[in-house]
Parts: structure tokens; sequence; C-alpha cells
């Protein structure tokens, strides 16, 4: 029987550029081991970690596949929780060296799988395309702080139109129909911070519907941008944490640091996701509980007509602004495509099956003991 197979980004395209929430993957006391791949591009990162991850899916073993937020098809890690396995692409830019070496950590160098004089031979192009590439994604992060001032427009307008208390009462409901006998623990339960969605060249993608594939219990509130929802996550996020609860936190590519969209309970089975134009739960399961919570209903009107022009001029431009965004990383992976073929022919792959197995046969002995 096959484990369970979840996706999501580890990392992100933001208006402040490249966001990494890698430090979440796997606590360093919690690692049996954590692999780090090191190696140019081309050089195979990606195929190798898909390849032992469905290995061992077909083992039996859950798997998470993290994806690459320039490349949605490519991963940046796999993770293996239950064994206390991970293993990531440790080069820019999310560049990640060992915190603790042979204990914890072990460095995969790809590098000694090729031709060092093969790639040499087109150094001046590999750099000048490397600063191409670097170039065209600082203009990516133009346009997407230029729609995070659109965004931030709209949200100002929201948070206007509902009342503080009525979002306040709408999470403490929840707090206390799902956890309100559950007295606050000695031990803080530990949060996890992700991406279910990601700004990529393939435009914006969403995992969010295979993450909560299996909850019993889902809560989706719909609202416009900037109308509180983050506000009932982060305080249902806090509550579960207080009472020892580990929460699975997943953040907005615009806002990453600020605003919350979707939030994973394990132990209860329970889940909080925010639906609107841009992300949604996708269809119901006749296995899950769906409670929708509609928070258009609860906006004032009137007042909200009044700004009803700008609101829909600032959608419009944001959107515009991503898609061009989008164009650009586009543009982006043509060039790392073009990049990597002055890798491909100078590696040798056919050594890569051995490696493959010996880092099974490893995780395979981690799971064992």
């Amino acid at each position: 029987m096959n484990g369970v197979a979840r996706h999501y980004f580890p990392g992100n395209n933001t208006p402040g550029g490249f966001f990494s929430y890698y430090h979440f993957i796997l606590d360093q006391k919690e690692a049996k081991r954590i692999f780090v791949l090191k190696g140019g591009p081309g050089t195979g990162k990606s195929s190798l970690m898909k390849r032992i991850g469905e290995t061992m899916l077909a083992e039996g073993y859950n798997v998470d596949f993290l994806h690459c937020s320039s490349a949605s098809e490519s991963l940046d890690g796999i993770l293996m929780r239950d064994i206390g396995v991970a293993m990531v692409d440790g080069t820019a830019p999310h560049v990640i060296d060992p915190i603790n070496p042979g204990a914890v950590d072990v460095i995969i160098n790809l590098g000694d799988y090729w031709n060092e004089s093969g790639i040499s031979a087109n150094r001046k192009t590999i750099i000048e395309t490397n600063e191409k590439i670097g170039s065209i994604f600082a203009g990516v992060y133009h346009y997407l702080m230029a729609a995070e001032s659109m965004y931030d427009n709209i949200a100002r307008i929201n948070s206007c139109v509902l009342s503080p208390s009525v979002i306040n009462g709408i999470a403490m409901d929840i707090v206390h129909d799902e956890m309100g006998c559950e007295a606050s623990r000695l031990h803080t339960g530990k949060v996890r911070k992700f991406f279910a969605s990601a700004v990529t060249p393939e435009g914006l993608r969403s995992f969010l519907p295979g993450l909560i594939n299996g909850y019993a219990k889902v809560y989706v509130i719909t609202a416009e941008i900037g109308a509180g929802t983050a506000a009932i996550t982060t305080k249902i996020a806090e509550a579960a944490a207080s009472r020892g609860f580990d929460v699975e936190a997943f953040y907005c590519p615009l806002k990453p640091e600020e605003k919350l969209e979707h939030l994973l309970i394990p132990q209860l089975s329970l889940a909080v996701v925010t639906s609107n134009s841009y992300h949604g739960p996708g269809p119901v399961s006749n296995e899950q509980e769906r409670i929708e919570i509609d928070l258009l209903g609860n906006v004032n009107k009137t007042d909200y007509s009044l700004l009803q022009d700008m609101v829909s001029d600032s959608s419009r431009r944001m959107e515009e602004l991503i898609d061009q965004a989008v164009n650009y990383l586009k543009k982006a992976k043509e060039e790392h495509d073009y990049l990597e073929s002055f890798y491909i022919p100078h590696m040798e792959f056919n050594k890569y099956d051995e490696l493959q197995r010996g880092i099974e046969d490893r995780i395979r002995s981690y799971a064992d003991n």
C-alpha cells in the first residue's frame, strides 16, 4: 500500500525577493538525517529527489514533495517526517549549509559526477546567462512589489467595512467549538510555516485541495482581500499552539510574513482555509465535514459601495502586475533551461542509479531504527 503524498512550497517569489521557510522543513533535533544536495543547474537534483520520493512512497512511507516556485514541476526537497529524513536542494537561491555535519547533515556533491573541463569550456556564456537570470528576477520582484501596493490598497478599504468584533467572534467560536474543552498545556505546540500556493512561471499554482484531503473537518472562509481572514486564522493558530497542538501555517506569497491564509491542525484533523478568486479548497469530499463561513455577507454595503470603483481598479492593476511577473518568470525559466544545456551533456548520470540506491538503503535503515 502506497504512503500519503503531499505537495507544497517551502519558498516563494515575493515582493521582497525570494522568501524561504526552509528552516521549518525538519528541525535538527527531530532529524535522523538531512541530505543536502549541491550542484549546478541540470545536474539532476530535482529528478533524483523525485525518484527517491516515489520509491519510498511506493514502499508505504508518507512523503512530502516540496516544490520549486521558479519551476513548479521541479522539486526543492522531499520530507519523510515519520522517519525523520529530509533531502533538500542546497544551492542558490535557497543556500543551505550543514548545521550539524556528520551528526545530522550529509552533503551530497553532484559536482563529483560532472566533467569539469566540458562545463568550463562555456565559462563566459554560463556567467553571462546567470547574470541575465538574476536581472530578470530583480524585475519580477519589482512587479510583485507594485502588485503588493495594489493589494494593500484593496486590503485598506476592505478592512474598514467589517467590524473587528465580528472577526474576533468568528475566531473565538471556532476555538470554542474545536478546542474549548482542551486546557492550555505545559508545552507549546510547534508551528511550521510554508506556502500552499506560489507565483510561478506556470502562473499562480495552488496545492491547497490536496493538502486538506483526509482532514475530517474543514472550515472554509470566503472573503475579499483584507477582509479579516488572516486575523481569524492567526487567532486560531495561536490558540491551538498554546494548547499544545502542532500547527502547519501556510502564508500568502504577497505577504509571506503577515498573512496566514490556511492552517492545518493534524492532531484535531482540522483545517481552516480561506477561499477567494485566487485559491480555494476544491470539491467537497463526502468524508469531510465542511463548514462555510461567508464574510461577504457581513459587509456594510453602503460604506463599501463608495470605494468599490477603487477596489475594482486596484484589483485589475494587481492582476496585470502579477501576470507580468509570471511572464518574466517564464523568461527566467527559459534562460535557466538554456543554462542547463551546458551541464547536462557533461554529467555522468549513469552513476546516479548507484547513488540513488545507496541513499534509499540509508533511509530504510533510519526507518528500521
